[in-house]
């Protein structure tokens, strides 16, 4: 009887994965595990920014609804009756006169 050296349950990925060869792939899985580690970092920053643009967002509305809110009074008390009501206590009043024009004597 001859004897067969083939075995039915040969490994065909045997030779690939010895010694030499992961130290040869080295650099190649760390410059893979930096990418990685990037990419998450830069997913992080991301949220950060835009957890840092809804907050501006929010403040400058914020911001917006005061500036009208101020701007709607100052309106409404710049009014020529609400400046009267102002000016009553201080002893104010109105002129109902008309304004004279001066004019300068004209030189020859």
């Amino acid at each position: 009887m001859e004897k067969n050296n083939r075995s039915p349950l040969k490994n065909p990925l045997k030779g690939w994965f010895d010694q030499q060869w992961m130290l040869r792939q080295l650099p190649f899985f760390l410059f893979l595990s930096l990418l990685a580690i990037l990419y998450i970092a830069n997913g992080h920053y991301a949220d950060q920014v835009i957890r840092k643009i809804n907050l501006t967002q929010s403040e400058i509305k914020e911001l917006q609804f005061n500036y009208k809110t101020l701007k709607s009074e100052l309106m409404f008390k710049s009014g020529e009756e609400q400046m009267i009501q102002a000016a009553t206590p201080l002893q104010l009043k109105v002129n109902d006169e008309l304004p004279y024009r001066l004019s300068a004597p004209k030189k020859k």
